[in-house]
């Protein structure tokens, strides 16, 4: 009995140990710990991948400025995002909560078959576990990106990115949740993100972020 019940702490231990290394759990634990305590002006994280961690860093005025904290994280599936959602969102007492994620699902950055399903679901048990913590969840639709230069066989990006955005777009509108759609600041007549926005369709450039910035704030009040 003793012999199992070391056998089964060791595969607890490196079971820990992997989900903390596959969910980035030291990304952002520090500055969690750094945060001063929440007084009187809300706190609303900004969540999800390269596009918020790039966000945050390239315009840190525009996040000071405003009480949001970035919490992105350059190549996280949606999966990844869950696993971390108590430690980057809730454990840091945020009001809110703006989540913007689900491209490297579609570009399989984890290494599975994309499943829309299965993202569709991971979002929507981030906003579960929002809602049941009293924090304000607010969606927002993939940017209207239509290649990934890191996975160019995928030749569908445009159509899997549309389809998931349809069905975030319909389940905000029934549950009364704030969505917001950065394809009405960023696309072109297509629906596909103009170049002048974005140099590789996904990632957006300054130019870009200042559009997102004004549509955000906007949809925030």
């Amino acid at each position: 009995m003793k012999r199992f019940l070391s056998v089964f702490a060791a595969f607890a231990g490196l079971f820990a140990a992997q989900a903390q290394n596959v969910a980035h759990l030291s990304r952002y634990a520090a500055a969690n710990e750094a945060l001063p305590p929440v007084c009187c002006t809300p706190r609303i994280v900004l969540y999800g991948d390269s596009i918020t961690d790039g966000w945050a860093s390239q315009r840190p005025d525009f996040f000071a400025q405003n009480g949001f904290v970035g919490r992105g994280i350059s190549g996280e599936e949606t999966a990844q995002m869950l696993l971390r959602f108590r430690q980057d969102v809730l454990d840091i007492h945020a009001s809110a909560f703006v989540l913007l994620g689900g491209i490297n699902d579609i570009a399989q950055n984890m290494g599975d078959p994309y499943v829309e399903d299965l993202t569709y679901a991971n979002i929507l048990s981030m906003i579960d576990l929002a809602w049941q913590n009293g924090v304000r969840p607010v969606i927002c639709a993939l940017l209207p990106s239509y290649s990934l230069r890191w996975r160019p066989e995928i030749t569908d990006t445009f159509e899997k990115v549309q389809s998931l955005n349809a069905r975030l777009r319909a389940y905000c509108e029934r549950h009364g949740i704030t969505f917001i759609d950065y394809a009405e600041v960023l696309a072109g007549p297509d629906g596909k993100i103009l170049p002048e926005f974005s140099g590789d369709t996904v990632h957006p450039n300054a130019a870009g972020y200042a559009r997102m910035e004004q549509l955000l704030l906007d949809k925030l009040r």
